[in-house]
């Protein structure tokens, strides 16, 4: 087994080096990043389309792995968003002098570096690069196997640009994808400062159970859309389709349809008419699978299935007789990343919101809008439903810690 220290205490050694990086800089870096990956976008395209073919063709999760020419325009763009975001170290928090004349002072500053295990999306290597760099954090990457070609294109690139711009190219390390390397970064606790998995539920409960390494977990999502008796039913198609089939495959699309009895009869054979154009297999209750007779791709639900994050072109349907039972089933089977109401009663509206606990809540709207990006914060690591450091999208904000500086005269403590 070769050890990987070697690799982190680099990255450990460029990211004081990084602290040290102007402003101005490190903007000028990152842009360059963005013109210089749309411009070698075959060389990743080559590495990418390496990977696809070692999977399985009819793999729903290809669809994270899948680079095109759209995708690297929309990192690049994001990368850009993120250099012209204000840097979140080096900010004065608060200051004061005490009565002994000691100048007291709390700045934030980087959480040094971070350790990274994800999953296939190789977009996930641009935007945690770009997101340690500009907070001045280094970074170490344990990309998956599936994308290995792309995610050591990716970083060769990085680190072309980094040296170009100055920069230590250490400040980024690609781990090697085999498994050692993972429990040799659980141990890791004097280089790595924090470790943060993105994926599957399955990923992060191991990471979570095996590091010794501090984990800011970016959850899973078991997401529900809940119809509520007043809704438009056609608003609601609307967002139930955009929830589940824009992109199947990642943690905020829905899971979950919860249909207030009321209006079931006239809401779910028009969903279910919209789902179908997309193939979409439903997993009914007893009263759901009565309305929808006759759908071709109609299965019967099971208790396990209203726990299932699909990751795919399926969803459960659960009917319901009131908000209460609503509410009930979202706190028994919800994640607490994303949930969704739609309907036209604004008190009930606000009583969502309030009573919901996940990291991120909706009333008339899809809940594929729990991102980083599309909630003006340029990238994010991942969403974090647990509740210390983070919640909700792990973006440049909250890549830094505290730190006191405390300046005296020669002061002593009596």
């Amino acid at each position: 087994m070769n050890s990987i220290e070697p690799l982190i205490i680099k990255t450990y050694k460029a990211a004081v080096q990084l602290r040290k990086t102007g402003d101005r800089q490190m903007k000028a870096a990152l842009q360059l990043l963005a013109s210089e990956l749309e411009k070698n976008a075959k060389l990743l395209l080559k590495a990418n389309a390496s990977d696809l073919a070692r999977q399985e063709p009819d793999n729903p999760r290809n669809d994270r792995l899948m680079l095109n020419e759209q995708r690297i325009k929309a990192i690049a763009g994001s990368i850009r968003k993120v250099s012209r975001l204000p840097d979140p170290s080096g900010r004065l928090l608060a200051q004061r002098t005490l009565s002994n004349g000691l100048k007291v002072e709390k700045r934030s500053v980087p959480l040094g570096v971070v350790g990274a295990i994800y999953e296939s999306r190789p977009n996930v290597t641009f935007d945690i690069a770009a997101l340690c760099l500009r907070s001045r954090n280094g970074c170490v990457l344990k990309g998956s196997q599936e994308a290995r070609d792309t995610n050591e294109a990716a970083v060769a690139l990085i680190k072309k640009v980094l040296k170009a711009s100055g920069i230590h190219p250490d400040a980024v390390t690609l781990l090697p994808s085999d498994r050692d390397s993972v429990q040799q970064l659980f141990t890791a606790t004097r280089w790595v400062d924090v470790l943060i998995p993105r994926g599957s539920d399955s990923l992060i409960r191991y990471v979570r159970a095996n590091s010794q390494v501090p984990v800011i977990e970016t959850g899973a999502g078991v997401c529900h859309v809940y119809v509520e008796a007043t809704a438009d039913v056609k608003m609601a198609t609307d967002i139930v389709v955009n929830a589940k089939v824009s992109r199947p495959s990642v943690c905020n699309s829905m899971d979950t349809m919860v249909v207030d009895a009321a209006i079931a009869a006239s809401f779910l054979p028009v969903a279910a008419a919209a789902l179908e154009k997309y193939g979409v297999e439903i997993f009914a209750d007893a009263p759901a699978a009565r309305l929808l007779k006759g759908y071709p791709f109609l299965q019967k639900a099971t208790e396990a299935d209203y726990a299932r994050e699909f990751l795919s072109l399926k969803c459960a349907v659960r009917v319901v007789k009131n908000m209460d039972e609503a509410l009930d089933h979202i706190q028994r089977y919800s994640t607490r990343h994303s949930e969704a109401i739609v309907s036209k009663d604004k008190g009930k509206c606000e009583r969502f919101l309030a009573e919901v606990d996940a990291a991120a809540v909706y009333a008339n709207a899809s809940t594929r809008f729990t991102d980083g990006e599309e909630l003006g914060l340029g990238a994010e690591i991942g969403i974090s439903t647990q509740k210390l450091h983070a919640r909700g999208p792990f973006a440049l904000e909250k890549l830094v810690t505290e730190k006191w500086i405390i300046r005296g005269k020669g002061q002593i403590r009596k």
